[in-house]
């Protein structure tokens, strides 16, 4: 099959960028290295061309009632303009995928899809339909989007793009017109840093991009999206969170609100809340310098407990740590664990999820 491109894909060619394939789309990995386009969104803002990522627009009478029964969080009386994280699940409280919804309008709502899930979301959301009366528009083609990141992202946005934003708190979100088209800006971000989100024409996204990167600001790939995220505790579907990894598994039951009337998944939810889950989502530091990578087997006196979801050489922490499903009885805190990485074992003990502390504005 072949790969698709983003809007940005000439320009990413042009600079030089480590092209991949990554959920369907060709996209870059990383412009000079990974561990400089991470600091450089750590310490100072770095853009990301993220337009792969899928859009949905749901509107009609029953909107608000429609992705109250599909979405795990409660989108009821929320303002417009705020944004809410969640997840769509199956029956079985397996995830379907996880997601953001924007607010923006009375039983309107703007929903942002995992890439690699666009089809199945769409078709997931098409088959939950019956008894709504919504209409369901998918956008993903007509959307480019960027995520402009770091601590200096806000003045970025102001001063560079000239996309006023500052009055914006985190997870909220406005629309500007731009040229005779209609642009949203969210204070949003997948690196733990303050940020934007901006979602536009393939032709506006193509100039804020020129404009970003003649002004200095730091082009970054996917390699450091990943360290990035992974560092913060924030999941990756497919890793964190799948058919099989529930969000009460994944230590997300905060974004599931079990007391809403009804939602898909909630009855097997609210089982596992109160039963308890065989397996668990925790972190794991390893005491060397060896790195754990998905897929490796997390042991328990020679005996395999669970595997790694995502594992890095930290970049801010400097410290081999990560994110591994073990089972139940060995996820509390501090619990000794070894990782076998090829054909030998490193001792690790149980740590919390976030390796590194989120700096957002609240």
């Amino acid at each position: 099959m072949d790969t698709k491109k983003t809007c940005l894909y000439d320009k990413h060619v042009e600079m030089g960028a480590l092209m991949s394939p990554f959920a369907g789309f060709d996209m870059p990995i990383q412009y000079t290295n990974i561990v400089d386009e991470h600091q450089a969104v750590r310490n100072a803002c770095g853009v990301f061309d993220v337009s792969h990522m899928g859009e949905v627009l749901v509107t009609g009478p029953d909107a608000e009632r429609y992705i109250n029964h599909i979405f795990t969080n409660d989108v009821k009386d929320i303002p417009n303009g705020k944004i809410l994280y969640g997840m769509m699940c199956y029956e079985n409280g397996g995830v379907v995928d996880d997601l953001l919804v924007y607010k923006m309008g009375e039983n309107n709502f703007f929903i942002v899809i995992n890439a690699a899930n666009i089809d199945k979301d769409v078709a997931w959301m098409n088959q939950q339909i019956q008894g709504f009366n919504v209409s369901l528009m998918h956008l993903s083609d007509d959307y480019g989007q960027l995520a402009v990141q770091g601590p200096e992202s806000e003045k970025v946005m102001e001063t560079v793009l000239n996309l006023a934003c500052k009055e914006l708190v985190f997870y909220t979100c406005k629309t500007l017109g731009v040229n005779g088209e209609t642009i949203i800006v969210s204070r949003t971000g997948y690196t733990g840093e303050d940020g934007f989100e901006i979602y536009g024409s393939h032709d506006f996204i193509r100039e804020a991009w020129d404009k970003l990167v003649a002004a200095g600001v730091k082009p970054c790939g996917l390699g450091c999206r990943d360290t990035l995220r992974f560092e913060v505790g924030l999941p990756l579907y497919g890793d964190e969170l799948s058919a099989d990894i529930s969000p009460i598994m994944a230590g997300l039951g905060f974004f599931v609100k079990l007391d809403k009337e009804e939602f898909i998944g909630k009855e097997a939810l609210i089982k596992q809340k109160t039963e308890g889950v065989d397996y668990k989502l925790v972190g794991i530091e390893l005491a060397d310098k060896a790195i754990p990578r998905h897929g490796y087997a997390v042991l328990k006196d020679g005996e395999q407990v669970g595997e790694v979801t995502t594992g890095y050489h930290a970049i801010s922490v400097d410290k081999s740590v990560c994110m591994a499903l073990v089972k139940t009885e060995y996820a509390k805190l501090d619990t000794e664990l070894e990782i076998q990485i090829r054909k030998k074992t490193f001792p690790g003990k149980v740590v919390k999820k976030k390796f590194y502390e989120k700096h957002y504005k609240k």
